[in-house]
């Protein structure tokens, strides 16, 4: 399984975007592009329809060898045998996501702030998203960190950051440039009419800034 050090893009099969029908298509086209990591994000759909859908993907996720990441629900993680869970600000602790699955996962947290990134690696997250950094339709609640707190961040946190939010291959660059080393991309990726060059492309600009 790629570990998240060597991870650099992250891939949401958000069911905002996409039908659950679609998921297993799009992830293989993902895959083929060569993302690094895939979360499943279905906001307002019930456990088990989740857990259909992450079944299927995760045979898809285990032939690649990629982490497959559940949003918010660490029912899902006890469920179906996902590598991790991804919890918000208002979700459930690192701490109380460990305690109800019993094999060792990966848990992310979403922070806002430096100040939050900070706290979730003190609070133990294995690797945290860092944004909104431009506004976005996902996000309409935050207003955007900007470009400009991306090199603080690296500098306060020592776990993996995945900086989110309206990143697009077009704006890549510049948050490569602000000192961006992972990124996650979510309707990008998911709109483009060429899936797995889209995510080849934002791949080698990625590869290209170690």
């Amino acid at each position: 399984m790629r570990s998240l050090a060597d991870a650099s893009l992250y891939a949401i099969i958000d069911l905002g975007y996409v039908t659950a029908e679609a998921g297993p298509g799009i992830l293989e086209k993902l895959i083929t592009g060569g993302i690094d990591i895939v979360q499943l994000r279905g906001k307002n759909r019930t456990l088990d329809e989740l857990s259909a859908l992450a079944e299927k993907l995760l045979r898809l996720t285990m032939s690649a060898k990629i982490p497959l990441i559940a949003n918010d629900h660490a029912e899902i993680a006890q469920r179906v045998e996902v590598q991790g869970v991804h919890v918000g600000q208002d979700d459930d602790s690192i701490e109380k996501v460990r305690a109800q699955i019993k094999r060792p996962i990966v848990v992310g947290k979403s922070t806002h702030s430096i100040e939050q990134a900070v706290a979730a690696e003190r609070e133990g997250a294995d690797y945290i998203g860092f944004g909104p950094i431009f506004s976005t339709p996902t996000k309409p609640d935050y207003s955007p960190v900007g470009l400009e707190r991306i090199r603080e961040v690296h500098e306060r946190v020592s776990i993996p950051i995945f900086c989110i939010g309206g990143i697009k291959s077009e704006n890549l660059p510049s948050v490569i440039t602000a000192g961006a080393k992972r990124v996650v991309i979510v309707s990008g990726l998911l709109q483009a009419n060429d899936i797995a060059g889209y995510a080849r492309a934002c791949k080698k600009l990625l590869r290209s800034h170690p």
